[in-house]
């Protein structure tokens, strides 16, 4: 069985939930499920990982969240806001370089 979180994962759910969000409003649990889906369930992170996470996305004004009702039930939607498209686009290009950088040591011959 694949290890929920291991250590190497560190920022990723922050990229994943703005790239998320980057697409449409969303609520929490709305979220955990999108992320499992999107990474083919290679990825399953839970409300104690992905809360946090957006209440400090929320905390430095990358996310804004509205309270809708729903159902007989308020949900807490969060949003993008131009400061997190921001944050998004600086993940997104630092991760493409750690990926190359990874990926060019996994397929470079053994060193002697």
């Amino acid at each position: 069985m694949a290890q929920s979180n291991p250590p190497f994962m560190s920022g990723v759910p922050e990229l994943l939930l703005l790239r998320l969000l980057d697409r449409k409003e969303m609520y929490g649990y709305e979220l955990v499920r999108s992320i499992r889906s999107a990474t083919g369930e290679a990825i399953s992170l839970g409300e104690g990982v992905i809360y946090p996470v957006l209440h400090s996305l929320e905390r430095n004004g990358s996310l804004k969240s509205r309270r809708k009702a729903v159902a007989g039930r308020t949900r807490v939607y969060y949003t993008l806001t131009a400061k997190g498209r921001q944050r998004l686009n600086k993940l997104h290009i630092e991760w493409l370089r750690i990926q190359g950088g990874i990926t060019a040591a996994l397929e470079s011959p053994a060193y002697a």
